[in-house]
């Protein structure tokens, strides 16, 4: 299985001109070979790599740049030219590949060569060829079998410097389980970011207070002189908000979507267009700071790591469908609790939708020919409630569930 490993980089002054020195570099050889493309016919990534030992006889700078960090460029390049043409495709209305500013590229890649951990004076470094040993902050091992496969290493707009080790285990993910037995539904919101069939709802996380700071944070960069000292000082704390947002943010949803991965056998989620949904009027703010697609993808990754089923259903109508009868009814968002008119079924608004969306999950995995909107005869939970912050510090939404009981049907 393949993962990425994240590390702090520590690299001295010197050092650090000498990475932002090989970023700019790389930078102009991607625009270098922008310019080849948009005037020369058939080309290739393969045809323009065989072109660097040429170009490193009259740009002698090049040769401070290790071969396969030039080739990654390269390789780069076409990269993104396939993604446009995918999504053109696909039915977008794309551009063209534009020439990258300083502040738009910001990262190298080392693949297969150049690059080895060491241990220092009984601290990890990292050697990059024609650039020396960095140290770093080895805050996590890597498994004992795993094969270093390609470094990229990175900077961020606060300025700090980052390694990613994409490394390779032998080790095949556990077999699914033919027959899963522990199985829930997830229905994601605002209020309640997840609310699944057991009865548990996590509230969202409360980041009312960093976007409050990055807020001023950004009032005073407004009041500096564009591209003096300050407005530079300015700035980097901007990106500093910027970033511990996302990092509590990205830390809660990790926390999350692990638990899920790992207690239960089988997960169905909605198949969200978290895009679209923040594209429409009202509300986009939170709904954009949900981050309903980032959850998601780490939902499948891990699940698929951890031999968990993932299944993503059709999102159409399972709040207003009756998870007993079928029944479809209207429901403003204000109205949180689900009555049906049909069967007098009554449960949370929430565990009714996640209800249908295990349903439909389970059809879709077994493939029985029925209609996704089939109810399921079983007893729903009433939720409970557990705090985000709690999420965060513990890393399970568990916590002891008062007054959860079952409810079927009424009447």
């Amino acid at each position: 299985m393949n993962y990425n490993y994240r590390y702090r980089l520590r690299p001295s002054d010197a050092l650090e001109d000498q990475l932002v020195w090989t970023v700019d570099t790389c930078r102009q050889v991607y625009n270098h070979f922008l310019h080849r493309l948009n005037r020369t016919d058939d080309t290739s990534a393969y045809s323009e790599q065989k072109l660097l030992p040429s170009l490193k006889k009259w740009w002698s700078g090049l040769k401070d740049v290790h071969s396969k960090v030039l080739q990654k460029v390269v390789q780069r390049l076409y990269d993104n030219l396939s993604t446009l043409r995918e999504r053109k495709e696909n039915g977008y209305r794309v551009g063209t590949l534009k020439w990258k500013a300083p502040d738009e590229y910001r990262s190298f890649t080392y693949s297969q060569s150049g690059f080895k951990l060491k241990n220092t004076g009984g601290r990890t470094r990292l050697w990059l060829s024609k650039l020396g040993e960095i140290p770093l902050t080895f805050h996590r091992d890597l498994p004992d079998d795993a094969d270093i496969k390609t470094v990229t290493v990175k900077q961020e707009p606060t300025g700090k410097w980052y390694a990613i080790l994409g490394i390779e285990t032998p080790d095949d993910p556990p077999e699914k389980p033919e027959n899963p037995e522990n199985c829930v539904g997830i229905d994601v919101g605002i209020l309640k970011y997840a609310h699944d069939t057991d009865g548990t709802a996590v509230e969202s996380l409360d980041l009312s207070d960093e976007r409050e700071r990055l807020e001023r944070a950004q009032r005073d960069l407004s009041r500096k002189q564009h591209g003096s000292d300050n407005w530079e000082k300015q700035r980097q704390v901007v990106a500093e908000r910027h970033a511990e947002l996302k990092n509590k943010r990205r830390d809660f949803l990790h926390k999350l979507s692990n638990y899920y991965a790992r207690e239960y056998e089988f997960v169905a989620v909605e198949d969200l267009d978290a895009k679209g949904l923040v594209e429409l009027p009202g509300n986009s703010r939170n709904r954009a700071g949900a981050a309903w697609g980032t959850f998601l993808r780490m939902l499948k990754y891990k699940c698929e790591r951890e031999g968990t089923h993932f299944v993503a259903v059709n999102p159409r109508g399972t709040t207003k469908e009756c998870a007993s009868c079928g029944v479809s009814t209207e429901k403003p968002l204000w109205v949180r609790e689900h009555s049906c008119p049909a069967c007098g079924f009554e449960a949370d608004r929430d565990a009714n939708a996640a209800w249908n969306i295990l349903s439909r999950g389970v059809k879709k995995r077994l493939g029985a020919g029925h209609s996704e909107s089939t109810p399921v005869e079983t007893a729903l939970p009433v939720s409970s409630v557990v705090d985000a912050k709690r999420v965060v510090e513990t890393g399970s939404p568990t916590l002891k569930r008062e007054g959860v009981s079952p409810s079927g049907r009424v009447g």
